[in-house]
C-alpha cells in the first residue's frame, strides 16, 4: 500500500498511445511508478470562469483555481479530468497538482468586463479550492476577496478547515448574502476516513468548521456526500445530527457514481483496502445505478435508483427531517453587483 495516497496504482490514459512501464529482466512489465512527493505545476489559464451545462448542479458557471487535488479521495469524479492535462486519472491526479496563478487576475478581468445576468459562480466544484498548496499560495483567498470587492455570490465546497483562514472575508460576504458554503461530510469514523480520504482532516474537525462558520454568521449546508452502500450509508443519521447541532442551515446528499476510470481505481482500492466486502460494495454500487458502476443520466446519476438508492434516500429524509426540520439555506442577493473598473476598493478586512 502507498501510504498518504488514495489511489494505489495509475490507469491509462485514453489520450495518450503510449505507457510508461518498468522493464524487468524477467520480462514482466508493471507500470511505472514514480516518487511519492507531490509536483506543483503552473498553468497560465486563459480563462478561469467557466459555465456549467449540467442540470443536475444548483449553478451555472464554477471556477477552480487547481486542477488535480492532493487530498486524495478515491472516489472523487474529477480524476477523469486530470486525463485531459495528459496525466493518469490515478496517483497523478494527487500528486501532480496544477496551480493557476493567475486566476485572480482573471477573475477580475471576468468582473470588470461583466455584462450578462447575475448567477452565483461555484467555487470550486471540481477539485477543492483549499487543498493544502492553498496555505502557501493563497490563490483563493484573494479571490475571495475580488467577489467581495465586486459585489458578487459564490457558493463554496470543501472538507478542509484551511477556509476557517478566509473567515473574515466570508463574515462581510455572508451580511451582504453574497455566499454560502458546503461542507463534505463522507465520514465520522476517522479510521474510514484515512482510507476514503487520505490527506484531509477528520469528520470531526468539519463537524467544528460548520460551527464556526455558522457562529460567524455563514450559511452552512453539509454534504453528506458520497454515499457508498455498505462503506458509510449507515452514517447518514451521524453526520446530520452532529451537523445540525453545529449550526449547518441544510443537507444534501450524493450516492457515488464511477464514471470512466474511477471505476478501475476504485475498485482497487475496494478490493485492497476492504477485501471482505468488496464485491458486495460493487454490487450495491452497480444495483443503484441500473446495474452499472458509471451512471450519466441527468436527474438520476446523483441519487441513483432501485431499491437500495430508495432506502438511502429514506433514510436521508428521515434524518433531515428529524434533525434540520425548518431549517433552510437563505437566498443570495443576485442585485448586489457593483462593477469598479479603476476602483481601489478597501475591503477593511485582515490580509
Amino acid at each position: 500500500m502507498i501510504k498518504g495516497r488514495g489511489a494505489q496504482l495509475n490507469v491509462t490514459n485514453p489520450f495518450l498511445k503510449n505507457d510508461y512501464v518498468t522493464e524487468h529482466v524477467e520480462g514482466l512489465d508493471i507500470p511505472l511508478l514514480e516518487n511519492d512527493s507531490t509536483q506543483y505545476l503552473e498553468e497560465k489559464a486563459k480563462n478561469i470562469v467557466n459555465k456549467v451545462n449540467s442540470p443536475d448542479i444548483g449553478l451555472s458557471f464554477s471556477m477552480n483555481p487547481y486542477q488535480g487535488c492532493e487530498h486524495g479521495c478515491i472516489y472523487c469524479y474529477a480524476r477523469n479530468t486530470h486525463t485531459y492535462y495528459g496525466y493518469s486519472a490515478g496517483l497523478d491526479f494527487e500528486r501532480k497538482i496544477i496551480v493557476k496563478n493567475n486566476a485572480p487576475e482573471l477573475l477580475e478581468k471576468y468582473l470588470k468586463n461583466f455584462k450578462g445576468e447575475v448567477k452565483p459562480i461555484m467555487f470550486s466544484g471540481n477539485t477543492d479550492c483549499y487543498q493544502p498548496v492553498e496555505r502557501k499560495l493563497g490563490i483563493t483567498r484573494r479571490m475571495l476577496e475580488i467577489l467581495l470587492k465586486y459585489r458578487y455570490p459564490v457558493g463554496m465546497i470543501t472538507k478542509n478547515s484551511l477556509i476557517l483562514r478566509d473567515k473574515d472575508i466570508l463574515q462581510e460576504m455572508a451580511k451582504l448574502n453574497l455566499v454560502n458554503v458546503n461542507i463534505s461530510i463522507t465520514t465520522l469514523d476517522k479510521k474510514v476516513q484515512q482510507k476514503l480520504e487520505p490527506r484531509t482532516v477528520s469528520g470531526a474537525n468539519r463537524i467544528k468548521v460548520i460551527k464556526e462558520l455558522s457562529d460567524a454568521g455563514v450559511p452552512v449546508r453539509v454534504m453528506v456526500a458520497p454515499i457508498i452502500p455498505g462503506i458509510n450509508s449507515q452514517e447518514i443519521p451521524a453526520i446530520i445530527k452532529a451537523a445540525a447541532d453545529a449550526g449547518a442551515h441544510g443537507a444534501a446528499y450524493i450516492i457515488v457514481r464511477l464514471n470512466g476510470a474511477v471505476a478501475e481505481i476504485f475498485s482497487d482500492w475496494l478490493k485492497k483496502q476492504y477485501p471482505d466486502r468488496a464485491d458486495k460494495v460493487l454490487h450495491q454500487i452497480a444495483s443503484c445505478h441500473q446495474g452499472k458502476l458509471n451512471d450519466s443520466r441527468f436527474g438520476k446519476r446523483m441519487k441513483g435508483d432501485g431499491k437500495i438508492a430508495e432506502s438511502i434516500a429514506a433514510l436521508f429524509k428521515i434524518s433531515k427531517n428529524k434533525f434540520m426540520k425548518g431549517r433552510s439555506i437563505p437566498a443570495m442577493d443576485l442585485g448586489a453587483f457593483v462593477k469598479r473598473e479603476g476602483e481601489q476598493l478597501s475591503l477593511d478586512i485582515g490580509g
